[in-house]
């Protein structure tokens, strides 16, 4: 049943089984486990991230197709629920309104561009793209009547995703069941099944036609492939679901704005992710993003005790200072990518093969 749920692509290694049951079994359950509102909030920005790094390894590790506009559907995603909140009535159906907007919003573009950039090489889509989504991330600041500008746009939900709310009036298990919790439930649970429905596409007849793409895309045109309709395909795919995610980090945080989803710099952390994890591989999508974002979390606390229990020591507290987090971010990134070449889940598996 397990292998059916997981389209037949089971992790292939002992230890990778090990890291993905503990990220799955730490997610399922962290509303229990990690009591305080700072550890749940970074366990539903992991399963945000892990569905947005999915949606992105769909285009770069499985097509071949480098792009710099994925934030801008995330954003579409948020602002799209956030606007409709805001405008309309709170309720379900400003919630269904919003992300259909959004969706066929981020169709339509993500068509557009595909079908007119994807022609050209990689190169020149990838400054296409970049384009087209700075120039997005311009519209959003600069139409403040609409977007809130800068300073982005703070809206209620309906009552039952409200924190005040409360479902039982008893804590079951020590955990108050209350906004929070559905909320968080509401993330979980739909991205899961979102990255299923993805690990699904990779492994069908379309998914290898895209790995045949990105292997060798004239051979595959020669094989009767018509490689720009796939491509288009699955840029429309990534883009949606890219949306999806959007819509649920704008619900969980109740703001969205443009440092929250289309900020260059998280393009660059999908990119560290999808490279940390492993390209081509959805399980990457799920390690990188959960080392990843703890790592963003905690290393600068981490590292905060490591320098106080330095303190004496010549030079290593200043070395180790928390303002310095970015610094040894980017070391572990670069000794991840130095002894990990394939990614974590690439290099696991290769190990079980010898």
């Amino acid at each position: 049943m397990i292998s059916s749920l997981l389209s037949k692509d089971l992790p292939r290694s002992r230890i990778l089984t090990a890291m993905l049951a503990a990220i799955f079994a730490a997610l399922a359950l962290a509303p229990f486990i990690f009591p305080g509102t700072r550890p749940l909030d970074v366990a539903a920005k992991v399963c945000v991230f892990v569905l947005l790094v999915a949606s992105y390894d769909l285009l770069l590790g499985y097509t071949g197709i480098v792009s710099f506009a994925h934030t801008m559907f995330f954003g579409i995603g948020g602002y799209g629920i956030a606007i409709a909140l805001s405008r309309m009535e709170v309720g379900w159906s400003a919630i269904a309104l919003g992300t259909a907007a959004a969706v066929a919003l981020s169709l339509v573009l993500s068509f557009l561009v595909g079908l007119f950039s994807l022609r050209v090489k990689a190169i020149f889509f990838a400054m296409i793209t970049l384009a087209v989504a700075s120039f997005f991330a311009i519209l959003a600041s600069q139409l403040s009547d609409i977007t809130g500008g800068e300073d982005g746009i703070t809206f209620k939900v309906p009552e039952l995703l409200r924190p005040a709310y409360r479902l039982l009036e008893e804590p079951f298990l020590g955990v108050t069941v209350g906004g929070r919790f559905v909320t968080y439930y509401l993330v979980f649970g739909t991205s899961l099944l979102l990255f299923l429905a993805l690990l699904r596409v990779v492994n069908s007849p379309f998914g290898r036609v895209l790995l045949a793409i990105r292997e060798n895309d004239f051979r595959a045109e020669a094989l009767g492939y018509r490689t720009v309709i796939y491509r288009t395909i699955a840029n429309c795919l990534g883009a949606v679901v890219a949306t999806l995610a959007g819509v649920l980090y704008a619900l969980w945080l109740r703001y969205t704005g443009p440092n929250t989803t289309l900020d260059f710099g998280i393009m660059i952390d999908i990119l560290l992710m999808v490279v940390i994890g492993g390209m081509g591989t959805m399980y990457g999508a799920v390690i990188g993003a959960a080392i990843f974002v703890v790592a963003q979390n905690y290393l600068q606390e981490a590292m905060k005790a490591f320098s106080e229990a330095l303190r004496g020591v010549p030079l290593l507290p200043d070395l180790f200072h928390p303002d310095r987090w970015l610094l040894w971010l980017g070391v572990l990134f670069v000794l991840s990518v130095y002894y990990f070449p394939h990614g974590i889940v690439g290099q696991l598996r290769a190990g079980t093969k010898k």
